[in-house]
């Protein structure tokens, strides 16, 4: 038996690693797995429908933890379990087995960006499918389940074993908790060399820097009352709108690139009702982590000087406007470089080469920060085919192109595992 396996200290040069993902390209089994892909398309788009009909909200997402988990013992992965967060994980045993055996983890989050209560609708019109949460990440999920389908059929061995994970919390307020559990976890902590996330759709783009954020929650409180009788009393409502005024005047650089946006207001009881509380949500990105904290500070002072232009009257036998501000922290996701001398950037885009496959690095923010951010090898990549619309209930995904994307998953992971022929 001949292991082809690459060499754990990284690449001398591109063409290294372009030899290795041409070898294993060429060994039969690999062959036999790639082709499967494509003569099970119509199989694929079914799972996906099935998957992206099972609502995963933010810290809802059990019912589809079950699907997946049933589906992970269906391809014969062994260890199958949740963990104690909600992540699915099953794993696929190497040749090299033992107890300081490195694995490769190929991970696809199981959340969607919508809340309970969403309807969600998939209908297929043509080839195209479309449903909240089809292409994110209905397209990551399949790719997934498509890479263990294609290993079992041809039976694929790797060197090193394989760990699939549907991890949860990677949209919104999750905070990628469902990675911060795993690379916490003494089990995979120091087990997991290469995590390969797969996110969304397409082939173009390879995620090696972590985009840092932070997320808000803003609360402005007041006495309350009535339009008619109480006017002129803090309305908070009026308070966060300066505030917001305020801070949406804030400079940002466009390089490094840094973005806010107020996505969510909430807030009183009736149109002649003086609220007593009002709150917005505020997300802040940049690959800066200076801007971020720069942005936070701005957001701060936004709110201390618009909550201080309110006249003070006499509440409680002192002076003062009766109002109160609080700001919580409901998200941060750290900003990191991945080494550009990765043994797992050199691998993927080797495999770009191979398949003719135009990619580019990209920043963004995904289950990926973490790992990165530890230091390890993590990169984040599409799972081929076309989608758009993500985060509105008009999202859709094309198939169209979807074999080349699970074509380089296969060949990226199988060339940094090792294969046994």
């Amino acid at each position: 038996m001949t292991t082809y396996a690459t060499d754990i200290r990284g690449y001398g040069s591109p063409g290294d690693a372009e030899r290795d993902v041409a070898r294993v390209s060429a060994l039969a089994p690999v062959e036999a797995a790639a082709g499967w892909f494509l003569a099970h398309e119509a199989d694929l788009l079914d799972r996906q429908m099935e998957v992206t009909r099972i609502p995963a909200p933010p810290f809802g997402e059990s019912a589809r933890a079950e699907w997946l988990l049933a589906r992970f013992r269906e391809l014969g992965l062994i260890d199958v379990h949740l963990d104690g967060i909600g992540n699915v994980i099953g794993v696929r045993p190497g040749t090299e087995n033992g107890d300081d055996q490195r694995h490769l983890a190929i991970t696809a989050h199981i959340d969607t960006v919508f809340p309970a209560g969403t309807m969600v609708q998939v209908r297929r019109d043509g080839n195209r499918l479309y449903g909240p949460g089809v292409s994110d990440n209905g397209a990551g999920i399949t790719a997934l389940l498509a890479l263990a389908g294609a290993l079992n059929h041809a039976n694929v061995q790797t060197a090193m074993p394989l760990v699939f994970i549907g991890n949860v919390g990677e949209e919104g307020e999750g905070d990628v908790r469902g990675m911060r559990y795993i690379f916490a976890e003494p089990r995979w902590r120091d087990a997991i060399q290469f995590t390969l996330v797969l996110d969304g759709a397409g082939t173009d783009t390879i995620v090696t820097e972590a985009l840092g954020s932070k997320r808000f929650l803003v609360t402005v409180h007041g006495p309350g009352g009535h339009s008619w009788s109480d006017f002129g009393t803090a309305n908070p409502i009026v308070v966060l709108a300066r505030a917001i005024d305020h801070f949406a005047r804030t400079p940002v650089p466009t390089s490094p690139k840094t973005t806010f946006n107020i996505g969510v207001i909430t807030g009183g009881t009736s149109v002649n009702s003086i609220p007593e509380s009002t709150s917005i949500k505020v997300d802040i990105r940049s690959a800066a982590g200076e801007q971020v904290d720069r942005l936070e500070r701005a957001l701060r002072e936004a709110v201390e000087r618009s909550v201080a232009q309110e006249p003070r009257t006499a509440f409680g036998g002192r002076s003062h406007s009766g109002l109160t501000s609080e700001i919580k922290l409901i998200g941060s996701r750290p900003a990191a470089r991945l080494n550009p001398e990765s043994q797992m950037l050199a691998v993927l885009q080797a495999v770009d080469v191979h398949l003719d496959n135009a990619a580019r690095l990209q920043r963004a923010s995904t289950d990926a920060n973490i790992p990165i951010s530890q230091g390890r090898e993590a990169l984040a990549i599409g799972a081929g085919g076309a989608g758009g619309g993500a985060h509105t209930l008009h999202e859709w995904y094309d198939p169209t192109g979807r074999d080349l994307g699970l074509r380089r998953i296969l060949l990226a992971v199988l060339t940094l595992a090792g294969v046994h022929e």
